[in-house]
């Protein structure tokens, strides 16, 4: 057996572990040396127990980039995950094997591929008011639903926070609020409005579960998965779509409901530093696509400039003294 079998096990087992790396990213992971293991046999006929270091050097690691835009389809941002994964195991192998210093070193110089910014996809409260209705709260599926729904907007949870919210980590009463296990393994409280805490509240009551149990279950009760999520999204706004047309112009993905949360914040008037808090970003800069994506903002601040047809003044030169301290 080569060097790149035990080190990339060693890898999965010591390095995420160490680190508490979420299921995510471990999925992520296996799935990118996954794709690159069948790669490299297509690719060199030789099976992964057989492949070394030396067989994984920048250029086949550029090459394997390559096939995922061109072949496979992936985004650029997709790549750039790929690439991520790789240059964390090559940082790892470093460590482990210092003989291929040199090569790990170039391997882990590729650098990301930039991509094009894309405005990010939001609701108008007239878009908002009409998914939220779409749910049939006569039954159980449906109220289940607009819970999930509304706790989605005015939170601005992540899909997998949605899905690992337990019935305990809702708090009501004075300084009602939402808890959370967030990106990075931070906890986190979100403010909950009170027409939201009186909606959860009556739903905890006819849930009667555990604190362990999940606040919004599957029909089986389990945890709902992230693509049920998604599905169950994808279905009210095609129903709300008939009573607001412009819910069809748009791609809505439950990211998009946390892009609202987002602009609604912005459309009060909070500042970038609270949203990011709000939000659980790690810093400002992700906050500030919400201010490009803002039209009203921008439209306020062009209301607030001279128009072209302003009434000119005739010049009349500054008084002598007073030229005479300006130009000091």
């Amino acid at each position: 057996m080569t060097a790149l079998a035990p080190v990339l096990e060693a890898f999965f087992t010591e390095r995420l572990a160490q680190r508490r790396a979420s299921p995510h990213t471990v999925a992520s992971y296996r799935d990118t040396f996954c794709l690159l293991l069948r790669y490299a046999l297509e690719r060199l006929g030789k099976p992964p127990s057989r492949l070394d270091f030396t067989d994984l050097d920048a250029p086949f690691i550029g090459a394997f980039l390559r096939y995922l835009e061109a072949e496979r389809g992936n985004s650029i941002a997709t790549r750039n995950n790929r690439l991520t994964a790789i240059h964390s195991l090559f940082s790892y192998a470093a460590l482990r094997c210092p003989e291929h210093a040199a090569l790990t070193s170039r391997v882990l110089a590729i650098p990301s591929k930039r991509a094009d910014t894309t405005l990010v996809s939001f609701l108008t409260p007239a878009e908002t008011a009409a998914l939220l209705a779409a749910p049939d709260r006569g039954t159980w599926i449906g109220r289940r639903d607009h819970v999930l729904l509304l706790v989605a907007v005015q939170t601005g949870l992540r899909v997998s926070e949605l899905t690992g919210v337990n019935c305990g980590d809702v708090a009501l009463g004075a300084g009602a609020n939402l808890g959370c296990h967030g990106k990075g393994r931070k906890q986190r409280c979100t403010p909950l409005t009170r027409a939201t805490a009186r909606i959860l509240a009556d739903w905890l009551r006819e849930r009667d579960s555990q604190p362990a149990d999940p606040l919004f279950p599957a029909r089986t009760g389990g945890r709902l998965s992230t693509d049920a999520v998604a599905d169950l999204l994808a279905r009210h706004a095609t129903s709300a779509a008939r009573q607001c047309p412009s819910l069809s112009r748009k791609k809505i993905t439950p990211h998009t409901l946390r892009h609202t949360a987002a602009m609604n914040l912005l459309h009060a008037g909070v500042d970038t530093s609270t949203i990011a808090l709000w939000l659980g970003h790690a810093g400002t800069n992700a906050t500030q696509v919400y201010l490009h994506a803002d039209l009203a903002l921008k439209e306020a601040a062009l209301a607030r400039t001279a128009p072209p047809d302003a009434r000119r003044v005739r010049y009349r030169p500054p008084d002598h003294l007073r030229a005479f301290l300006e130009g000091l």
